[in-house]
């Protein structure tokens, strides 16, 4: 609880101090900007954003611990652009405010994980147990489909505890909860530690079910500053493309941020880095919005044409041939 409230605290000075700051000044491709993102190994190609910039092209790589933290400071303006869930992004435009994806981050990451020795072995088997979650996540979405893909009313069949990401580990190997559906590395750390199993990664028979996180920015951002996304977008892509390609740099600097590296390993079977986003995976963000409506975890479908803005990645798309 202590570190919860710590990282609460530091993340929210952070927003204020940098509010305070007054954001990117002025209506051109000024630099430094300012990108937010996670320190994992599925959210990481904005640390090397520098290597794909101009020298005078200086860009703050700040991290935070969850996407509601940073779509905050970008809706701020202390943030020019940042990473965060779809859930995240579809759940803030169902409310009106102003976010735009602009390129891919990362599809799947994610895991439903079972103590080592229960026995349970189906979705199914949840029934009556006690489930660590998230609420209003891409993890909290896939849990529901999970449950009532097993047949549990996720209302009345099973017990749902709302604990931190980092903290959920504990709790399962204290017998606390039954299971947790998390995104990496924790999945893997619980097996690799001895006290998790792998009951179900998410499938992608619905379309959606791989989705997971993409950078965005604001439809002020892109009026007043759009070569300065254009710049990040671009370095985006190539930096994705360089750690798609270089397995081990990626390894490596995933573990500067305190995950073992036989975990991250393992861990990066479930991770696919992108920055594409063609017709399929926009009819299947459709697919996700209308299940987050179904799920209840919004009232009302947002524009999905309105959220999306193709143009930064078609343009990188062609200096990257």
């Amino acid at each position: 609880m202590k570190r919860r409230i710590i990282m609460l605290f530091l993340s929210l000075t952070l927003v204020f101090s940098l509010t305070g700051c007054g954001g990117t000044a002025g209506k051109d491709a000024s630099m430094p900007a300012r990108v937010g993102t996670w320190k994992t190994a599925q959210t990481i190609q904005p640390f090397f954003y520098q290597d794909y910039l101009a020298a005078n092209d200086v860009v703050e790589v700040i991290p935070f611990t969850n996407p509601g933290d940073m779509k905050t400071a970008l809706l701020a303006g202390s943030l020019d652009m940042c990473g965060t869930t779809l859930v995240t992004a579809i759940t803030a435009a169902s409310k009106g405010e102003p976010v735009v994806v602009v390129c891919g981050l990362s599809n799947k990451c994610s895991a439903l994980v079972v103590g080592r020795d229960s026995n349970i072995k189906t979705a199914a088997d949840l029934k009556g147990k006690k489930i660590a979650y998230v609420p209003g996540t891409m993890h909290h979405l896939l849990l529901l489909e999970a449950l009532t893909g097993g047949g549990i009313d996720p209302q009345n069949d099973v017990e749902l505890v709302r604990i931190d990401f980092f903290d959920m580990g504990q709790a399962l190997a204290q017998g606390n909860v039954d299971a947790f559906y998390s995104g990496e590395p924790y999945p893997s750390v619980a097996v690799a530690e001895g006290y998790g199993r792998i009951l179900q990664y998410p499938g992608d028979n619905e379309g959606f079910g791989i989705i997971n996180s993409a950078m965005i920015t604001t439809k002020d951002k892109i009026k007043d500053h759009q070569e300065m996304i254009q710049k990040l977008v671009t370095a985006h892509v190539n930096a994705t493309e360089y750690l798609n390609k270089d397995k081990g740099a990626w390894i490596d600097k995933a573990a500067e941020f305190g995950t073992n590296r036989d975990v991250l390993d393992v861990s990066l079977d479930n991770i696919e880095l992108f920055w594409n986003f063609d017709g399929h995976y926009l009819d299947g963000v459709r697919r996700l919005a209308q299940r987050m409506k179904e799920q209840g975890l919004i009232s009302e479908v947002p524009d999905m044409d309105g959220m999306f803005e193709p143009a930064f990645i078609k343009k990188a798309e062609k200096d990257l041939k």
